[in-house]
């Protein structure tokens, strides 16, 4: 092991001494640089070399390069390149290489070395690196686009490109992404080569020397890639894909014809064909520059009611829930775009309600347009509507705590009297675990629109549920509650019918706490049976309570003598990480710091 790792070393010696004759490292740095990799080298030879390792290695050789590329550019000395950096990149090359046979599986380090080359501008190596790599993986189709696009963007090679994607297809004859960045590929290689031709006949050269065939620059190659994909990938999304990519080169016009034609022959009855022509008639559009205001709103008004008799079309033949949901987004994008024009506004309002109507009346509207539905109403001020459109919306889901929760929102704002019969049913068709949404929002509406005792037996009933959260919010609410309409009296005593009355909740103690500090004469044996109560429960690791309980017996209705015996209660209570975290306060609260 001692012998290869010194035939290593003394490979290194002529680099070394480059970089000490022409002042890029100093004496004492190259002895330093030599022990580093000698140490480094020798951890490669061990029996059973770790990963880490030869990544270490790899990164400390990287710093070098840096470095070696400052000092380059500080002292203005640009040469033997070939002597001093060349060997070292072969070095990272070669400990990569040894990584990766070791560690094969391991997508990220055959990442790291494509990397590193890139940034170095290795370029004939790194086409090695990603066949060696693609061997290895062929199973991931992002390394094959990954290995085609540097072939076409950085070597500029269309023929190895377009080798790597056939032989990419090979392994993934199905997908998506590997057809799409393919497809892509034969479009920029069109273009590339039409660029090539125009410049030169701007240069008036004779082209017939050169081999540019009429095929290649008009994007056949690519429409047989197209025909492939289609063939083997059916579903209009996919089809639509291509043809925006299609619609980035400007003399592709032919290809998106012969693909438009396709999709409509053959996705006949797929929504997502009909929302791509729908939206097509938005792109005819005049002149900007010589129309008013109202002459663009109007053209625009044309142009969308152009793409609505295209759903409607749709609709003819395909009365779908998708459909229906491609209508209502398309007409609730146009309505929330801003205009200055009113009479466009209201236009896009009307529409917006009537196919929001009709697809509630075809029972196709999907959940999330309802909330969208109320608040175009809302702000319309038609209450009436309003109110009927939420009480269908929980009619159509019943089950829905979300849909619940907006509705009943709406009629509370509206001060609908349904609210009240809403709330019961509200809870009895939604999941009793999920239903705490609906009783904070009762508990709100009781508390400032029903009558007191009508309060009482709903937070009653709200106390005895069987759910935790919703009996421990309830009890808070109710104290709450109890204190503005009954004063400190009442909450005292809800507070007392409540305090043996589990599951608590922090909060539940802390706001009567609060309460009786808010008395003229607050009662320190009050607060003390408070704070006692609320530690029995959440003591063990909640170290602020202890901290506020101290400092209410340092305060001047408290005794400071309690507070010794507070802090070894404290203590021994306290788990964890919060015993840590108390003495640091408790230390800071001795020396005046809080």
């Amino acid at each position: 092991m001692a012998d290869l790792v010194q035939q290593r070393i003394e490979e290194r010696i002529p680099t070394l001494e480059q970089l000490e004759r022409v002042g890029l490292f100093t004496n004492k740095e190259v002895k330093s640089l030599l022990k580093r990799s000698t140490a480094l080298e020798y951890k490669l030879q061990r029996t059973v070399p770790s990963k880490d390792d030869f990544i270490a290695y790899v990164q400390y050789e990287i710093n070098v390069l840096e470095l070696i590329k400052k000092r380059r550019r500080r002292i203005g000395y640009h040469f033997k390149r070939e002597e001093i950096e060349q060997p070292i990149i072969s070095r990272i090359n070669c400990i990569f290489r040894k990584a990766e046979t070791k560690w094969q599986e391991d997508v990220q380090l055959w990442l790291s070395h494509v990397a590193f080359n890139k940034k170095w501008g290795i370029k004939g190596h790194l086409s090695k690196v990603f066949l060696s790599m693609l061997a290895i993986h062929p199973d991931k189709p992002a390394l094959w686009i990954m290995a085609a696009k540097y072939e076409m963007e950085d070597r500029n090679s269309s023929e190895s490109a377009r080798h790597l994607f056939l032989r990419a297809l090979r392994f993934h004859p199905d997908n998506k992404k590997v057809y799409q960045e393919y497809f892509r590929m034969e479009l920029m290689h069109a273009e590339k080569l039409r660029k090539q031709l125009g410049e030169l006949e701007q240069a008036k050269i004779n082209v017939e020397q050169f081999n540019f065939s009429p095929e290649i620059l008009s994007g056949k190659l690519a429409e047989v890639v197209y025909r492939d994909a289609a063939q083997k990938i059916k579903g209009a999304e996919f089809i639509l894909s291509l043809l925006q990519i299609a619609a980035i080169f400007e003399f592709t016009k032919e290809l998106q014809d012969t693909i438009l034609q396709d999709l409509q022959s053959q996705y006949v009855d797929d929504c997502l064909m009909w929302d791509f022509m729908a939206k097509r008639e938005l792109a005819a559009a005049g002149d900007p520059a010589q129309q008013s205001a109202k002459e663009r709103a109007s053209e625009i008004n044309c142009r969308e009611e152009s793409c609505c008799g295209v759903y409607e079309e749709a609709l003819k033949s395909l009365n779908t829930e998708a459909m229906w949901t491609c209508y209502v987004t398309f007409c609730l994008e146009r309505y929330k775009r801003k205009t200055n024009v009113t009479e466009l506004k209201e236009k896009r309002k009307e529409r917006l309600l009537r196919v929001l109507q009709s697809t509630h009346d075809a029972k196709l509207l999907q959940e999330k347009f309802y909330s969208s539905w109320l608040q175009v109403l809302l702000s319309s001020g038609d209450a009436v509507s309003a109110t009927q459109v939420a009480i269908a919306a929980t009619q159509h889901f019943s089950q829905s705590v979300e849909m619940w929760s907006f509705s009943l929102q709406t009629l509370v704002h509206l001060e609908s009297t349904e609210a009240g019969h809403l709330f019961q049913e509200a809870l009895k068709h939604v999941n009793p675990k999920e239903s705490l949404p609906l009783w904070q929002l009762q508990a709100d509406w009781s508390m400032t629109s029903q009558k007191p005792e009508d309060t009482e037996t709903f937070f009653q009933k709200g106390i005895l549920s069987p759910v935790p959260a919703v009996s421990s919010a309830m009890k808070e609410k109710y104290l709450e509650w109890s204190y503005k309409t009954g004063g400190y009296k009442r909450a005292r005593k809800t507070f007392t019918s409540l305090h043996e009355h589990r599951p608590f909740t922090k909060a539940f103690f802390m706001k009567m706490i609060e309460i009786e500090k808010e008395q003229e004469k607050p009662k320190m044996s009050n607060l003390r049976d408070y704070y006692e109560r609320v530690l029995r429960e959440f003591g063990s690791s909640d170290e602020d309570l202890w901290m506020n309980y101290i400092k209410e017996e340092l305060g001047r209705h408290g005794n400071p003598e309690n507070c010794g015996k507070l802090h070894w209660r404290a203590v021994k209570t306290l788990e964890g990480e919060s015993v840590e975290r108390f003495t640091a306060q408790y230390t800071l609260l001795q020396t005046g710091h809080m």
